[in-house]
C-alpha cells in the first residue's frame, strides 16, 4: 500500500532524453513531408467565418493539448487566437502552431494572483480580444473565476463565477449539491483527521470507500486503496496522507462498474458540445460514446444551477445500470481533442443562438490518443493481447497533437518543451514520476 509513485532518477531523466533525442530525425521528416504539404494546399483552404462576424479569441493553458485543439478549431473558422500560459512554460511547443497570432506569458496566479489577473486585462485590452476562455490547469480555475468580474468590462468570459467554481471543485461539496437535485452520487463523507477513517463504522456499509483530496493533488489522484483493510496497514497509510482541516478529503463509496468521463460546455444552463467516453488508465485515450442517461444528468445540473461555462464530470456506471456521478471539474476536459475535425466547435462555443441540440464528436472522429504515451506501453507490453491492442489503438486512432495542416506543435512538444523540462528537472536535481506529453509537463511532488 504506496500513495507516492516512485520518483525518477538521474539515469531515468537522461536515459528519456536519448530516447527523444533518437526519435527526432523520424519526426522531422514526418514534419517536414506535412509541411510541404500545407504549404501547397494552403491557398485552397476556406474560411467559414464571414470577415465582419470573426472574433479574438483569448486561451490560456497554452501547454496543454486541449489549449492547442480549441486555438485550430477557432483558427480554422477564421477567428483569431491569442494563446497564453504562465511564465513556468513560456517554452509551450503550441505557441508555433498556425493557429496561434500572438502568445504571452503571465505570472503564475498562485503566486501573485493580482498580477496574473491584471495581465490577463492588459492582454485582453491591447489584441482587442472579444471572448476569453479559459482553458484552466486545476490550480487556476478559481483564479479564472475571480478574473471574470475584472474582465468582463471588455470581453466576455465563457467561464463560472468563483462561487459556482469553488463549489464545484470540492468534491463532498458538488455530491451534496447533487444530491439536493434529486442526482445519484456515491455516498461520501468530508475527511479532515486520519482519525475519522479509522473511526468509521465499515461494518454496516455494503461497500467499501475510497479516499481523495478534495484540492487537486496531481501525484495521489490516481491511488484508489480500498477501505477497510488490515488495520495496522490502514492506519499507516491513513497517516501518510496529507489530511488536515487547510487540505481536507473525502472518503467516498467504491462502486464497481464502468466508468465514464465527460466534457460539456453550456451557455444559461443548455449544454452546446458534450462528449462521453470510457474512462482509461492516465486518460490519454478518448473514444466518444452514446451514454443518453449521463447526458440527462448533466443537463439536469447545469440547467438547474443555469451555469455557462465548461464542465466536465466523472461518472460511474453501477452493475444495475444507475450512473453516478463521481466528481465535477470545472473546467477543460482533453476529451476535447475528439472535436479535431468537427466544423461547429467555434460556433458552439460564440454562437449566442440556442442550438436545437449539442454538437458531439462527428462518426468520422477517430479516437484521440498521445503517441509517445502509446509507443512506450508498446515497448513495455507483456503479452500477446495487450500488445494487439496497442497495436489497434495506433491503427484505428489518430494523435492528439499531430495534424497535417499544422505539424510543427508535434515536433517543438517532443523534442522542445519536453526536453526542456527534463533538462530543467535534471538541473534542480527534482524528481518527477511521469510525463504528461497531454498536458505538457512533467508530474513532480509539490508541482503545480
Amino acid at each position: 500500500m504506496n500513495p507516492l509513485p516512485p520518483q525518477s532518477t538521474p539515469l531515468k531523466t537522461i536515459a528519456t532524453l536519448t530516447l527523444l533525442l533518437f526519435m527526432l530525425p523520424f519526426n522531422c521528416l514526418v514534419v517536414l513531408a506535412a509541411w510541404f504539404w500545407t504549404t501547397i494546399s494552403r491557398p485552397f483552404q476556406k474560411i467559414t467565418v464571414p470577415v465582419g462576424d470573426r472574433k479574438t479569441v483569448m486561451l490560456t493553458g497554452g501547454k496543454m493539448t486541449k489549449a492547442l485543439q480549441l486555438a485550430r478549431s477557432f483558427h480554422a473558422a477564421g477567428h483569431r487566437v491569442i494563446l497564453v500560459e504562465t511564465e513556468k512554460y513560456w517554452l509551450t511547443g503550441h505557441r508555433f502552431s498556425n493557429a496561434i497570432d500572438r502568445f504571452y506569458t503571465v505570472p503564475a496566479p498562485a503566486k501573485d494572483s493580482q498580477k496574473y489577473i491584471d495581465s490577463l486585462l492588459q492582454i485582453a485590452k491591447q489584441e482587442h480580444v472579444d471572448i476569453y476562455v479559459p482553458v484552466c490547469s486545476p490550480v487556476s480555475s478559481y483564479y479564472d473565476s475571480l478574473a471574470k468580474p475584472v474582465l468582463s468590462g471588455c470581453c466576455e468570459v465563457l467561464h463560472l463565477d468563483a462561487a459556482m467554481t469553488q463549489l464545484l471543485d470540492d468534491k463532498f461539496a458538488f455530491a451534496e449539491q447533487a444530491r439536493s437535485l434529486g442526482l445519484s452520487v456515491p455516498k461520501s463523507v468530508q475527511i479532515t483527521d486520519p482519525q475519522q477513517v479509522l473511526d468509521f463504522d465499515f461494518n454496516h456499509e455494503s461497500r467499501s470507500y475510497i479516499l481523495k483530496s478534495i484540492p487537486y493533488d496531481s501525484v495521489r489522484r490516481l491511488d484508489l486503496t480500498q477501505l477497510p483493510c488490515d488495520l495496522d496497514p490502514m492506519e499507516m497509510f491513513v497517516h501518510s496522507l496529507p489530511i488536515s482541516k487547510a487540505k481536507p478529503w473525502i472518503m467516498q463509496e467504491f462502486i464497481t462498474g464502468q466508468e465514464y468521463c465527460t466534457h460539456s460546455t453550456v451557455r444559461d444552463g443548455e449544454i452546446r458540445l458534450h462528449c462521453c467516453c470510457k474512462s482509461s488508465a492516465f486518460q490519454v485515450n478518448y473514444e466518444n460514446v452514446e451514454q443518453p442517461q449521463i447526458q440527462a444528468w448533466i443537463q439536469h445540473f447545469v440547467g438547474a444551477l443555469k451555469l455557462t461555462g465548461q464542465v466536465s464530470f466523472d461518472f460511474i456506471e453501477a452493475e444495475d445500470g444507475t450512473v453516478y456521478a463521481i466528481e465535477c471539474n470545472p473546467r477543460t476536459h482533453s476529451a476535447i481533442t475528439m472535436f479535431y475535425n468537427h466544423p461547429d466547435v467555434a460556433e458552439a462555443y460564440l454562437g449566442q443562438t440556442p442550438f436545437p441540440q449539442p454538437i458531439q464528436p462527428l462518426l468520422t472522429s477517430k479516437p484521440t490518443y498521445w503517441l509517445y504515451h502509446e509507443l512506450w506501453r508498446l515497448v513495455t507490453t507483456r503479452s500477446r493481447s495487450q500488445l494487439q491492442t496497442r497495436l489497434a489503438i495506433l491503427r484505428q486512432g489518430k494523435d492528439a497533437i499531430f495534424q497535417v495542416n499544422d505539424p510543427l506543435p508535434f515536433l517543438t512538444v517532443h523534442h522542445w518543451q519536453i526536453p526542456l523540462l527534463l533538462l530543467d528537472n535534471l538541473r534542480r536535481g527534482g524528481g518527477w514520476t511521469r510525463i504528461d506529453f497531454n498536458i505538457g509537463k512533467l508530474i513532480e511532488l509539490g508541482g503545480d
